[in-house]
C-alpha cells in the first residue's frame, strides 16, 4: 500500500528522524526490488521510480531508490568551469544527491525485466510507446538507437493499466513486472536492454541506486539499507516461494530471476558501467554536462 505523502520537513527534522531510524524511505514494489527491502518494514514509501525521484527533490522522503538517470541530474559542482549557462538543472548544495549505499539494481547481461518490443527494424523506428514508470530505461533506449542506428525515434506515454496492443508505436518499451513473461503484439524484435548494454560495452548496468540528499545523515542509513541487502540475498528462495505466483512465475523461473538475471552489489565494475551511462546521457543531453560523477559515491568502501 501507499502511504500518504508527508508534509515538508526541515533539515534539522530530517537529522532527528534519522537518528532515530525512522527514516522515510522511498522505493517501489516491482519482484526486482524485493531483495533489497527484505526486513525494512514499515519504513517504506511505495511508489513509481520516477515520483520517488521527484519527491526525494520535494524533500518527502529522506532517502530513494531512484534510476540512475535521477542520480545524474543532481550530482555535485561541476567539475571545471564550464563556457556555457547551466540554469536547466538543480544547482544549490541541498539538491544534490549522494549514493548512500552499495546496494543498487544492476544486471550483467540479461535483465528480463526492461525489454523493448520491435514492430520494426530498430534503424526504421520512428516512435516508441514507453513505460510511465521508468526515466532510467528510457535514457537507455534512446542511447542505444541513438549510438548504434543513429534515430532518434519520438516518444509517447503508455500509462499504467493499458495494455501493450493499445498503441501502435514503432516499438514499446516496459519496464518492471509487466515486462516479464510472454507478450503478445506480432513484434518482429525484442531486446532485452540489459543484454543489449552488456553485449555493446561488456559493462553491467545499473538500474537504480540509494540515494539521499548532503543534509541527511548518511551512515546509519548505509548500515541499515546494506544490511536490508544482505537479509533479502540470505533470503532469496523465501522471497521467490512469497512472489512467485502472484508475477505469474513458478518458484524456480522467479528464483532464477532473483539470483542470476540481476545482483545488488555497487562494485568497481558496476560504478564504470554507470560512468559510462552518464558520459551517453551528457553527450545526448540527457544529463546536465560538467558534473562531478565521483563525488557522488561517498558511502564506505568497507562496507
Amino acid at each position: 500500500m501507499i502511504r500518504p505523502r508527508q508534509q515538508f520537513t526541515t533539515v534539522e527534522q530530517s537529522q532527528d528522524l534519522v537518528a532515530a531510524g525512522k527514516e522515510r524511505i522511498g522505493a517501489v514494489q516491482y519482484l526486482n526490488t524485493r531483495p533489497l527491502i527484505y526486513g525494512l518494514g514499515d519504513s517504506l514509501d511505495f511508489d513509481l521510480p520516477s515520483k520517488l525521484a521527484d519527491r526525494l527533490a520535494h524533500h518527502e522522503l529522506d532517502v530513494a531508490l531512484i534510476p540512475s538517470i535521477e542520480l545524474f541530474q543532481r550530482l555535485d559542482s561541476p567539475q571545471y568551469r564550464s563556457h556555457r549557462p547551466d540554469t536547466t538543472w538543480a544547482t544549490h548544495s541541498e539538491n544534490k544527491y549522494q549514493v548512500v549505499s552499495n546496494a543498487c539494481i544492476a544486471c550483467l547481461g540479461s535483465v528480463m525485466s526492461v525489454r523493448l518490443f520491435f514492430r520494426t527494424r530498430p534503424e526504421k523506428t520512428t516512435c516508441i510507446a514507453v513505460d510511465e514508470g521508468s526515466r532510467t530505461s528510457v535514457a537507455l533506449c534512446k542511447i542505444l538507437l541513438s549510438k548504434r542506428f543513429g534515430v532518434t525515434p519520438k516518444l509517447e506515454v503508455l500509462p499504467i493499466g493499458k495494455s501493450i496492443e493499445s498503441t501502435n508505436a514503432d516499438a514499446v518499451l516496459l519496464i518492471g513486472d509487466r515486462a516479464i513473461g510472454p507478450i503478445s503484439g506480432g513484434f518482429q524484435t525484442v531486446w532485452d536492454l540489459g543484454e543489449e548494454w552488456h553485449r555493446w560495452t561488456n559493462l553491467p548496468f545499473v538500474f537504480a541506486v540509494w540515494a539521499a540528499r548532503p543534509s541527511v545523515d548518511l551512515e546509519p542509513l548505509e548500515k541499515r539499507l546494506n544490511a536490508a541487502r544482505d537479509s533479502g540475498l540470505a533470503n532469496l528462495a523465501t522471497i521467490a516461494a512469497i512472489e512467485a505466483a502472484a508475477h505469474g512465475l513458478s518458484v524456480t523461473q522467479c528464483m532464477d530471476y532473483l539470483s542470476d538475471n540481476l545482483h545488488y552489489n555497487l562494485g568497481y565494475d558496476e560504478q564504470q558501467g554507470l560512468r559510462l551511462f552518464h558520459e551517453y546521457s551528457m553527450e545526448l543531453g540527457l544529463a546536465p554536462s560538467n558534473r562531478n560523477f565521483d563525488a557522488a559515491f561517498q558511502y564506505s568502501k568497507q562496507s
